[in-house]
């Protein structure tokens, strides 16, 4: 992440050949307009009908814990798919779940955690940090927040629900791609590389992560012991 990124967010500013949409925007025109990538066809709006127990592929704890902070959160409007972490598992494995709440249906992609929560560079998350300057991952609830174009592309700034990430925002941890968290990157070195904090993505999660998360959804990461 770069200076002129950080200060893009933190202005929300329009330039350097930047657009900020607005989140109502993001979760209908840019995800079909530039990825043309479609949006999920269940109505976001409406209320769960079914929630599943413990989806396939993921730590029944964990994703208690998930559900449990959309449960404790009601304004959360878009509730038909979430995002969950699960940063017990290694960068190198598909670690961050699309979790469909209507039907239960999963699908899992490789995501990066920070520089600071892995400084031996194991591949593994070994400590959280809301602080500034950690260039660590935050544990907890977020909610999606407006696209923006930045230095890896069109990306996605996220906000901080709980004690524990609540400076995400000011830190401008967001969604992103990277080169550093591409496929092969694992398959030949057997870990992604790490961010500043940032969930990154390779381009291809990226777009699909974007595109079901827009508008407001919710992502709650952490590491069970």
């Amino acid at each position: 992440m770069s200076l002129n990124r950080r200060e893009m967010l933190r202005l929300g500013a329009v330039g350097a050949g930047g657009l900020l949409l607005s989140s109502a925007a993001s979760s209908v025109g840019l995800p079909s307009l530039v990825f043309n990538v479609p949006l999920p066809k269940a109505d976001p709006l409406s209320p769960l009908t079914a929630s599943p127990v413990s989806p396939i592929g993921i730590n029944p704890k964990l994703f208690a814990k998930a559900k449990a902070a959309l449960d404790s959160r009601p304004w959360i409007a878009r509730r038909d798919v979430i995002g969950v972490v699960d940063f017990s598992s290694p960068s190198a494995d598909p670690r961050f779940h699309l979790v469909d709440l209507f039907n239960g249906t999963v699908d899992s992609h490789r995501v990066a955690h920070g520089r600071g929560s892995d400084p031996d560079h194991s591949g593994y998350l070994e400590r959280f940090s809301n602080s500034f300057g950690s260039e660590a991952s935050s544990n907890g609830a977020y909610v999606t927040a407006d696209y923006y174009e930045g230095k890896y592309g069109t990306s996605m700034k996220v906000r901080g629900l709980d004690w524990s990430n609540n400076n995400a925002e000011s830190r401008a941890i967001v969604i992103h791609n990277a080169w550093y968290a591409e496929d092969e990157v694992a398959r030949d070195f057997g870990k992604l590389g790490r961010s500043e904090g940032c969930f990154a993505f390779s381009k291809t999660s990226q777009h699909q992560v974007m595109s079901r998360l827009a508008g407001g959804r919710m992502i709650y990461a952490e590491k069970l012991a």
